[in-house]
């Protein structure tokens, strides 16, 4: 199981508070899960038509910006053990 923190709006949208706990081993295994579990977070987190992040969303693990990693590659050890979360944040643009 793979611990997930969402950043509030998305926590919002799918009506769970704090960590979300769900089946996967890679970054798109556990969006999957999680908008089957969630279906009001499909499109959030990535382009349903192309399924790339989208350009604000970030995902953090163990100390790492993982966003630019593909999305089938496995997660860290710590993150898999559920020692870590997998953290999506939501960047800030602008001035």
């Amino acid at each position: 199981m793979t611990r997930v923190h969402l950043p509030y709006h998305l926590r919002d949208l799918a009506k769970v508070d704090g960590e979300v706990t769900v089946d996967g081993a890679t970054i798109a295994e556990v969006l999957d899960a999680l908008e089957a579990a969630h279906p009001a977070l499909r499109g959030t987190m990535r382009d349903p038509a192309s399924g790339k992040r989208r350009a604000f969303v970030r995902f953090f693990a163990c100390e790492e910006d993982l966003s630019h990693i593909p999305h089938d590659e496995q997660l860290p050890g710590p993150v898999l053990e559920g020692k870590e979360p997998l953290l999506v944040i939501g960047a800030m643009a602008g001035g």
